[in-house]
């Protein structure tokens, strides 16, 4: 119990510190819609995959909270997640910019006051992999309920994705590959790869408010 408030409390403070921009500019969502040219070629294509830094669908951005969307670009900006394509479209916006994408992608395809989905039981290895991780404590009911917006959303996201984003949380040292972040990096180092596999095959499964919304053209 004490190490599972630690992490809590060590990833609020994190959030608190490193992300206050999002809290200080105000998004607009119809501003966003006309600064997502360089977005929709991957995110608005179902079933489009990346091939870095291995072969992996791209994550599901519609419908993913505005405040976690933004807290990754600025990531990216910084150089804490250290994708290459991520971080140079990251650079070319300002926070401004960041705050409208944001807020679009969290408008994007939502259907308000829609039903909430039953979630599904985890197997015995994966409630107790859970339970270590500690996850439902930050990313809420069902994975789809963050207990902060500057968490993500994670039911219904790709499995494939969810692996290659847990693993580079493993990595935080290399130069294009990896992700900084003390709390997540903790935690996930605590797995090995197939464990990890196994959390993201379940949280891949479950319903949750992400998905692909086709863009009708190239901007």
């Amino acid at each position: 119990m004490k190490k599972t408030l630690t992490t809590i409390f060590g990833l609020s403070v994190a959030c608190a510190t490193g992300f206050l921009h999002a809290e200080e500019i105000k998004g607009d969502a119809k501003a966003g819609a006309q600064k997502i040219a360089m977005c929709i070629g991957c995110h608005g294509i179902p079933g489009y995959q990346a091939s870095f830094p291995e072969v992996h669908k791209v994550p599901m951005i519609s419908g993913q909270g505005a405040k976690y969307i933004a807290s990754a670009l600025d990531a990216y900006k910084k150089g804490d997640r250290k994708h290459p394509t991520m971080r140079g479209i990251a650079d070319s916006l300002s926070e401004q910019d960041i705050a409208d994408v944001a807020a679009y992608y969290a408008e994007h395809g939502t259907s308000a006051g829609a039903p909430a989905k039953p979630s599904r039981e985890p197997n015995a290895q994966v409630a107790q992999l859970l339970q270590k991780g500690a996850c439902v404590s930050c990313h809420g009911e069902n994975f789809a309920k963050p207990i902060d917006p500057s968490y993500p959303k994670i039911a219904g996201q790709h499995a494939d994705y969810l692996f290659v984003a847990l693993k580079s949380y493993k990595t935080d040292k290399g130069a294009y590959v990896g992700r900084s972040n003390g709390v997540m990096a903790g935690i996930a180092k605590q797995f090995s790869n197939a464990e990890l596999k196994a959390l993201a095959g379940y949280l891949g499964s479950l319903d949750g408010d992400l998905q692909v919304v086709p863009q009708p053209r190239f901007r």
